[in-house]
């Protein structure tokens, strides 16, 4: 009897047990699915990050770890320590994006609204005609819109036409560096292997951009000695190659290593220093040279002041946690590349002009 009640008593609290475990476990549950649901994930502080986020001990609060990709991609509109950093890329993305656009779209709204405007003007003549530019072979094919008949092509002397390749190579390089360091800063908190990948990504990106920024000067300006195009290029692509292998490494893409990469960087951009200064007696004669000095002048001060400040972290490291939110050395290094890259395009844009006004003619 005493058994049967002890094994009955004994049953009784294990069904209990059972249930009450089972109400836990289900309560709990509902209560993580409404808090993955709603749940605002907190910024946290240098010391509550995990170590392979520890890269500047000088921003002290505001920041993401282990977030979800998609809390993460909507940060992109909250305020953190890599807002800035998201944004002034994102918005040089974009700017660059309507640039290559606005280049590759001009000569055909310039035609649309030259067709627009004679038509117009020319509506009240009976026989009515137009002009549409062939812009790689300098002719004009002249329409007899009364009557649909082509008449006799007409060739013109036009403005020499040089390749825009190099040009949209550059612009190509600009877009793929700053998309893809925007997309570093803003999903780098989602994981240890995601963060290791973006951050090279971010570095390669640099080194692309570097190296697609001298196609269009070097083109442009050894135009007529395509040995010197060569020999320049190769070199630069090869520093390039290099420098994207190094920076493949995971141990090279530590903040341990920060000094060791801007190194690889600049040594990149100095290599410009031979072919600058060949062409400066290549081109001395150059109309635009003054003008396309100062612009490239300013684009090597944005680039080297924005390496200062990457490599030296300041003004952060005066005051810690001071600029935490904006201000910071990234954020700085961040915009002076976008003005440097700017620079470059306008560079690019007197190179362009001059050679389609002279070719490889030597200018008197």
């Amino acid at each position: 009897m005493n058994y049967i009640q002890t094994k009955g008593v004994v049953k009784r609290k294990c069904k209990e047990t059972d249930e009450t475990l089972c109400f836990t476990v289900s309560n709990t549950n509902m209560l993580q699915h409404a808090r993955s649901r709603g749940k605002r994930y907190n910024l946290l502080s240098f010391w509550e990050l995990p170590d392979y986020m520890k890269d500047n001990e000088y921003i002290l609060r505001y920041y993401r770890a282990n977030w979800p990709l998609k809390v993460a991609f909507f940060s992109l509109f909250r305020w953190h320590n890599e807002t800035l950093n998201v944004w002034t890329h994102l918005i040089g993305f974009f700017l660059f994006l309507g640039l290559t656009l606005a280049n590759l779209m001009k000569p055909r709204v310039v035609d649309l609204l030259e067709l627009f405007t004679r038509s117009f003007s020319s509506s009240a003549e009976k026989n009515v005609s137009h002009n549409i530019k062939d812009l790689f072979q300098g002719t004009t094919l002249l329409f007899d819109l009364k009557h649909q008949v082509p008449l006799p092509i007409q060739l013109e002397a036009t403005a020499l036409v040089i390749a825009r390749w190099p040009f949209f190579v550059f612009l190509a390089g600009s877009m793929f560096c700053l998309f893809s360091s925007s997309m570093c800063h803003l999903f780098c908190c989602h994981s240890h292997d995601l963060n290791l990948f973006l951050w090279r990504l971010d570095y390669v990106g640099i080194a692309v951009m570097i190296i697609t920024s001298f196609f269009p000067q070097i083109y442009y300006v050894f135009l007529c000695e395509p040995h010197w195009q060569i020999i320049y290029l190769a070199g630069i692509t090869a520093m390039g190659l290099f420098t994207i292998a190094t920076m493949l490494s995971p141990t090279l893409s530590t903040g341990k290593y920060r000094a060791f990469r801007a190194m690889l960087f600049c040594s990149m951009g100095l290599f410009g220093i031979v072919p600058a200064v060949h062409a400066c007696f290549v081109n001395w004669s150059n109309p635009k040279r003054n003008v396309t000095l100062a612009y490239e002048s300013t684009m090597a001060l944005s680039y080297l002041t924005g390496t200062l400040f990457y490599v030296t972290r300041i003004p952060e490291r005066w005051k810690p946690g001071w600029f935490d939110l904006a201000g910071h050395s990234h954020q700085l290094f961040h915009v002076l590349v976008v003005v440097g890259a700017l620079a470059h395009y306008a560079a690019t844009l007197q190179m362009l002009d001059w050679r389609d006004s002279f070719g490889c003619d030597t200018v008197p």
